[in-house]
Parts: structure tokens; C-alpha cells; sequence
């Protein structure tokens, strides 16, 4: 347990103590103090190493090139925001980590970036290079749940904490969940729970959906989870599912097949630029002038780089938008901060790496040590933590977050106060009624040690 973690012998702890404070005097405690905890526990992953000295190392592994570049650099912004707050104990990551001062548990928080394409073996690679040679006592980054589920993996095996960032899939706190790993975003199940009702009120019942589905596990699980609610919601049916290639260029005979399949709602669960290219050539195509655009899981950036002429009316699950600043005070600190230093307004993904490395830091500080098991044990504590949606939790069940999930819709440009007001916000649908049962989708987290 954490409390039992620093509860050394009073003698060594004296003699530890004194030998620092006569030697090299107060600065040193905080390292004695940490050697002293290394010698109760055995070595475990990057742990003691990577905290033997005054700083503790971060691997992050985003997209920066391909089909998911933008909203990996936008991530990576979050997380290098949320990194510099720690180092300077800013006032906004001490509402969300009340007892984090500079640092996390006074150590500076160092970290090194790489590209991962995208792609699980590239983010793998990534991440087993940060873990090798900077001894990373945390890993984090990505945009596609293939990265998050082969990252999952090696963090269980290497027992290094991981936070996905972007990762929608069921299966990422589902049947591929793992102890070492922690999901703050939402995913397909409560992005279904939430948008459905919403949709068959707008929509109507008994509608016909032609799916587009990118191929891997997070199009897979977001179009069954929609399929399966709006069916029981509304009685809807499928009149077509065409999946595609991640990264494709030309949709063109997917959008033949979905043109002339009869139905009445296009949902579109392509993201990054596979949503803008394929929403684009949906108008082309003349599918948005016969069907109703629905997008299952929003992209950031979308209504930006597809124009807010074909988001007009369109309805969208989110993580974040910026005008939460008008309900949740911590929004409007972490907005204006972020828009401070990189002079525009944050997207979801930024604000998911934000939030994701601010908790991470709670739970250190909670656990009073970075000795992972106790690390683990402090997420899992179903600590209510004051974030940028109001209150959350980690479920220790699966160890998905427990937030609400934010529902969108596109307005007319003439209704846009400034040029990055594209969305009027629905509902905020608060995340525990949306959530499966913890086990519903085959979770065994594995053990700690």
C-alpha cells in the first residue's frame, strides 16, 4: 500500500537523514528520501532508476507525420503545457494536483518526443527506446487505438505506466485493458450513449444508417456500438457498411456504394484527415445533399479544415470544446492558458493530454512514491479529481475515466461569434449512466508485480 511504502525503520531513516543533512545539507533530502523507499521494494520497470535523481523522465510517442499528424501535434501541445505547469507549480495543475508544488514529488518532469506515425510497431519502438536508454517512468501519446493497444501491451510487460491520449476504442479499457495503462477520453460506447438520443430526437425512428468505417479496432467498435444503440433507441437499421483503409486517399467507390444505398443517415467514423478527405468527397458524391452527416467521434480541427458550410446542422460527439469555459471554471483557466502559448483555441486532443499528465501527477502525489504498484493503487482509489468537465474518477474496475461526454453541433457561419466558434454545445451527458459494466467488455487488468 502507498502509506506502507514510506514507513522505513526509524533507525535507518535517522541515520539516512543525517548523513544527508551533514554531508550535503536539505536540498539532498528529497533523494535520500526516495533511496530510502527504493530500499523497502524491489526493482520493478524503470523503478528506482528513473527516479534517482532530481528529475523523472517522460516518453512521448504522437503522430507528427500522416493521416493523423494534426491532432498529434495538437496532443503533444496539451501534454508539453501540462509538463511546463508542473515544472513551475502553476496555480491551474494545483487545482486538478492539490498537493503537487514544482515537480511531481519536487523532481523535475523532463520529457523526449517521437513520431509515431501512426503506426503500433513504430509507437512500440518508440516507447521501448524511451524506456531503455532514459529509464521513462511514464509513457504517453497517441491517435490511433491500434498505437494504444500495442502500447497497453508493453506496458504491462515492462511495468511502466502508460496514458492514451486520442484512443476511442471499446477495446482500449476492454478486453485489451491492462493494470499499467489509464484512458481519461471518451470511447465509442459513451459516444453511442450520448449522441443516440440525440440524433433519433433530431432524426426520428426507424432511419436507414450507411456506415463508413475505417478498418481497425477503433472504426470496428465505435460502428457497433452505434449500430446496436440506435437500433434499440430507435429502431434503425444498416443499410450499408463500407469499410476502408486507414489513410486512404480516394473514397470514391465507398461513396458510390453509400450513394445508392438507400439510406437516410451517413455516420462517418473516419478521424484525422481520413474524416476531412472523406467528408469532402461525401459532398462530391452528393451524398450529404440525400443524407443527414453524422460524426461519430469528432475530429479536431474538423469543422476548421472541412468549413463550416458542411458542418452546418451536423451533430458530433467530443471530449472537449473550448466554450465549456462558460460552465467549468478550470476550462476557462486551461483555455486561456493554452491560447496564451500557442495563440489559438485548444482542441479536444490537447486537452486530453493536458488533463491525462495532471492526474498522473495527483496520483504520484497521492501515493507519496513513484514505486508503480503504489502508483497503480492510487488511480484505482476512485479519487474525485476537479478537471476541465467538472468532477471525474478512474473506474479501478477497467481503469477508464468517468466523465461526461460533450455533444456538438455545427453552426452557420453567420451564427459564429469569432472564427473559431464553430460548434454550439447540446448536452454535457454526465459519463456514468453511458458507461458499460465494468466487465461487459472482457477487461482482466492483469496483475500489479
Amino acid at each position: 500500500m502507498a502509506d506502507e511504502s514510506i514507513r522505513f525503520p526509524t533507525t535507518r531513516r535517522r541515520a539516512l537523514l543525517g548523513a544527508g543533512a551533514g554531508l550535503l545539507g536539505g536540498a539532498m533530502l528529497p533523494n535520500l528520501r526516495h533511496a530510502a523507499l527504493a530500499a523497502d521494494q524491489p526493482p520493478i520497470g524503470t523503478w528506482p532508476a528513473g527516479v534517482s535523481g532530481d528529475s523523472v523522465f517522460v516518453g512521448v510517442s504522437v503522430p507528427r507525420t500522416g493521416t493523423y499528424a494534426v491532432p498529434g501535434e495538437d496532443e503533444l501541445k496539451g501534454i508539453e503545457l501540462a509538463i511546463e505547469h508542473l515544472n513551475a507549480g502553476n496555480e491551474l495543475i494545483r487545482k486538478i494536483s492539490p498537493h503537487t508544488t514544482k515537480g511531481v514529488l519536487g523532481k523535475e518532469v523532463k520529457h523526449g518526443v517521437a513520431d509515431s506515425e501512426a503506426k503500433p510497431n513504430t509507437a512500440v519502438q518508440n516507447e521501448t527506446k524511451f524506456i531503455n536508454d532514459n529509464k521513462a517512468m511514464m509513457i504517453c501519446g497517441c491517435v490511433s487505438s491500434a498505437e494504444a493497444v500495442a502500447l497497453n501491451k508493453l506496458a504491462q510487460r515492462e511495468h511502466v505506466i502508460y496514458l492514451p491520449i486520442v484512443s476511442g476504442s471499446n477495446d482500449t479499457t476492454g478486453k485489451d485493458c491492462v493494470r499499467y495503462s489509464f484512458r481519461q477520453c471518451f470511447y465509442a460506447q459513451t459516444a453511442a450513449a450520448a449522441l443516440t438520443p440525440v440524433i433519433l430526437k433530431a432524426l426520428g425512428k426507424d432511419k436507414k444508417i450507411a456506415f463508413l468505417t475505417p478498418d481497425y479496432t477503433y472504426g470496428h467498435t465505435v460502428r457497433q456500438s452505434f449500430e446496436e444503440a440506435t437500433k434499440a433507441g430507435g429502431g434503425w437499421t444498416v443499410a450499408t457498411n463500407q469499410v476502408c483503409p486507414l489513410g486512404a486517399s480516394d473514397y470514391s467507390s465507398y461513396l458510390l456504394n453509400i450513394a445508392n444505398s438507400g439510406a437516410d443517415v451517413f455516420i462517418n467514423i473516419n478521424f484525422g484527415n481520413d474524416a476531412i478527405q472523406s467528408i469532402k468527397q461525401a459532398k462530391q458524391f452528393g451524398v450529404l445533399d440525400k443524407m443527414t452527416l453524422v460524426v461519430a467521434y469528432n475530429t479536431p480541427f474538423l469543422a476548421r479544415d472541412v468549413g463550416p458550410d458542411l458542418m452546418q446542422g451536423v451533430y458530433a460527439s467530443t471530449d472537449f470544446w473550448w466554450t465549456l469555459e462558460d460552465r467549468f471554471p478550470l476550462a476557462k483557466e486551461f483555455v486561456a492558458a493554452f491560447e496564451k502559448k500557442y495563440n489559438y483555441k485548444p482542441e479536444w486532443g490537447a486537452n486530453s493530454g493536458y488533463m491525462q499528465l495532471a492526474m498522473w501527477a495527483d496520483a504520484i502525489e497521492r501515493a507519496k512514491t513513484f514505486y508503480p504498484p503504489d502508483v497503480i493503487k492510487a488511480y484505482e482509489a476512485k479519487q474525485h479529481i476537479q478537471s476541465t468537465v467538472g468532477d471525474v474518477w478512474f473506474r479501478p474496475e477497467d481503469h477508464q475515466l468517468v466523465r461526461p461526454v460533450i455533444i456538438v453541433r455545427g453552426k452557420k457561419k453567420a451564427d459564429m461569434k469569432n472564427p473559431d466558434d464553430y460548434y454550439e454545445i447540446i448536452e454535457v451527458a454526465p459519463g456514468e449512466p453511458l458507461m458499460q459494466k465494468p466487465d461487459a467488455f472482457g477487461c482482466a487488468l492483469g496483475a500489479y508485480t
